[in-house]
C-alpha cells in the first residue's frame, strides 16, 4: 500500500508547490462523504475540520475512526479539531487521535492566548511530535452562517501585525498561525465579502516563519484566494459555503418530493452539492 505522508509533510509539500491545502468542516456522514468525494475528484489531499459543536454531535472517537478508515484505504485525509476554546478540550482531541488541533484564544489578551497555546503545544509534543498545533491572533468572529453585517467585535482595520505574529510564534512554538488579514467568519448576505489584505499576509508570513491559515474563507473571491496563496497562505478553511450548499440541496429535493421519507434519497443531493463546492475550491487552491 502507498505510504500516506503526514499532515506536516503534506503542508510542507503544498507550500513548496505554491498551493494551499483545503480544510472543510463537517457535521455528519453526508458532509464527510461530500468532502471526500470532492477531494478525490480534484485528486488532492484534504483536511476535515470539526469544531467543538460538530465533534460533540458526531462523536469524537467516531469521527477519528471514519477519517482513519479512508486514510487506511490509501487516501491522504487528515482530521483537525477546529476552534477549540480550552486546554481541556484540546487535550481531549489529542488523546482521541486527531492529526491537528486549534486553540482559539482570539478573544483573549495576547498574554493569556500565548500562555494557553504554549500549554497546548507542550502537551501535543509530549504525546506525539507529529501532531500539528495551530493558534489564532486577531478576532474575526465565530460560527459559520450567513450574516447581515460584519460580526460584532471584528475590526477590518486593526489587523494582525508582523511584529506581534513573530512574538506569538516565538513564545508558543506553534506549527501554524491564523492571523486576522481582512477575513471574517461566515458569509455576508447582501454585501460583498471584505477584501483580503494581501500585503499584510506577506508581512505576517515573513515575520511568523510558519505556514499561515486563512479562516473564514467562504465567500472570498477567486482572485483574493490566489493572491493570498502566493502571499503565504498554506491552508484555507471553508465551512459556510458547504453548509449553504447542503441546506439548499435538501430543501430543493424535499420541495419536489414532499412525501419522500428515505434519508439516503433526500440526503444524496446534499452529498453531491457539498462535493461540487469542495472540488471547485480544491482545484482553485491547487492552481500553480
Amino acid at each position: 500500500m502507498t505510504s500516506i505522508p503526514t499532515l506536516r509533510e503534506t503542508i510542507a509539500q503544498a507550500e513548496a508547490k505554491g498551493v494551499a491545502v483545503g480544510h472543510f468542516n463537517i457535521s455528519d456522514m453526508e458532509g464527510f462523504w461530500g468532502v471526500i468525494k470532492g477531494a478525490k475528484a480534484a485528486g488532492v489531499p484534504v483536511i476535515i475540520g470539526v469544531s467543538e459543536g460538530e465533534r460533540d454531535f458526531i462523536g469524537i472517537k467516531q469521527v477519528v475512526a471514519i477519517v482513519k478508515s479512508v486514510r487506511d484505504e490509501g487516501y491522504p485525509v487528515y482530521l483537525n479539531a477546529d476552534h477549540t476554546y480550552t486546554f481541556e478540550r484540546v487535550k481531549e482531541a489529542i488523546d482521541a487521535g486527531f492529526d491537528a488541533v486549534i486553540f482559539d484564544g482570539a478573544k483573549l489578551s495576547f498574554e493569556e492566548n500565548a500562555r494557553v497555546t504554549k500549554q497546548c503545544v507542550d502537551y501535543a509534543r509530549s504525546v506525539n511530535p507529529e501532531i500539528i498545533v495551530e493558534a489564532e491572533l486577531g478576532y474575526i468572529g465565530s460560527g459559520s452562517k450567513v450574516l447581515d453585517e460584519v460580526p460584532e467585535g471584528v475590526s477590518l482595520e486593526n489587523l494582525t501585525t508582523g511584529e506581534e505574529s513573530a512574538r506569538f510564534v516565538q513564545e508558543t512554538g506553534i506549527d501554524l498561525f491564523a492571523p486576522s488579514v481582512g477575513n471574517i467568519h461566515g458569509m455576508l448576505r447582501n454585501a460583498p465579502e471584505p477584501r483580503l489584505n494581501i500585503e499584510r499576509i506577506k508581512e505576517v508570513r515573513q515575520a511568523a516563519g510558519v505556514p499561515l491559515v486563512l479562516h473564514g474563507g467562504s465567500g472570498t473571491s477567486d482572485e483574493d484566494f490566489q493572491e493570498a496563496i502566493k502571499a503565504g497562505i498554506g491552508i484555507i478553511h471553508i465551512n459556510t459555503e458547504i453548509r449553504v450548499a447542503y441546506h439548499d440541496a435538501v430543501k430543493a429535493y424535499l420541495a419536489e418530493h414532499p412525501d419522500e421519507t428515505a434519508p439516503y434519497k433526500f440526503m444524496k443531493p446534499a452529498v453531491d452539492a457539498v462535493a461540487a463546492v469542495v472540488e471547485r475550491r480544491m482545484r482553485l487552491f491547487n492552481m500553480m
